[in-house]
């Protein structure tokens, strides 16, 4: 079990398997992204696709490999909220046991002009209340 009060689990697909039967290292950002959509769709209300919102940075830690038949979780929180900025943790586990944490950093854009923008306070108000 995780930290994180969000929780989703992942299917590892045949695709994600390298020649060694792993998970190859970078599908652990696809895990992350899927994770990360189903936060904001569950716990927001909304798609990322729909907020206006860039990447900025994604550091991912590998502790131990994911085989091809282990159960797949990510929990995940946001932490400190910046003026446009949303921090957020990650830990996947595979079959129970911490395969990689993780930090991203998604940034509000004004689509018109591509730079940063203030997060929209009902959005705030959203994201603070879920916090780790």
């Amino acid at each position: 079990m995780s930290e994180y009060a969000y929780e989703v689990a992942i299917d590892v697909r045949l695709r994600d398997v390298d020649f060694m039967g792993h998970v190859n290292n970078a599908i652990y950002a696809t895990y992350l992204e899927e994770a990360r959509e189903a936060y904001f769709t569950d716990i927001v209300g909304q798609s990322l696709v729909e907020l206006d919102t860039v990447l900025a940075s994604l550091e991912i830690e590998y502790e131990t490999p994911i085989e091809a038949e282990q159960t797949v979780t990510v929990g995940l929180g946001v932490t400190d909220l910046g003026d446009s900025s949303i921090p957020i943790e990650y830990e996947i586990r595979a079959g129970g046991t911490r395969a990689a944490t993780a930090r991203s950093v998604q940034v509000f854009v004004d689509r018109e002009t591509g730079r940063a923008r203030s997060i929209p306070p009902e959005l705030r108000t959203r994201l603070e209340a879920d916090s780790v």
